[in-house]
């Protein structure tokens, strides 16, 4: 169990398959040892946190980025159902999404969003963006510790 400690897990709630790969390219390539879990929608995201079916084996994150606009259950609804979940809220979570709407600003903080980030639109900056993230929450903070299968559930 510690050796998993060691391994970044990350919840990408985004609904384009672009975006996605973006993020998984900026991850595989530098030394911090994480795994990527993909989810198309907050109502996805949701499931996976309370291991609903499929999710069952899901871990715990260690950080979610969290699109807002997706179909279904969007991000500003998924950003206050995990914030308002007592098992759920004190998992970092970083709103990450094209808008970059004072109202959306807004409503994402008072939520409890961990930070809100406006996806770039050039690619190296992007890259770049998703680096910082990485190394933000790979090598400088201290991450909550995970609870007991049990416990979490």
């Amino acid at each position: 169990m510690e050796a998993d400690r060691q391994v970044l897990q990350v919840l990408v709630v985004e609904d384009d398959p672009g975006d996605v790969a973006l993020v998984e390219s900026a991850f595989a390539e530098h030394n911090i040892r994480s795994t990527l879990h993909h989810v198309a929608d907050g109502g996805e995201a949701l499931a996976f946190l309370h291991r609903d079916d499929p999710y069952g084996d899901a871990p715990r994150p260690d950080l979610i980025l969290l699109d807002l606009n997706m179909p279904r259950v969007d991000g500003r609804q998924a950003l206050v159902m995990i914030k308002t979940d007592d098992r759920l809220k004190s998992i970092p979570t970083i709103v990450f999404t094209t808008s970059s709407s004072d109202s959306d600003i807004s409503s994402s903080y008072n939520a409890q969003a961990n930070a809100y980030v406006t996806k770039p639109l050039n690619l190296d900056d992007y890259e770049r963006v998703i680096s910082e993230i990485r190394n933000f929450y790979g090598h400088i903070v201290a991450l909550p510790g995970r609870t007991s299968d049990d416990e979490a559930t």
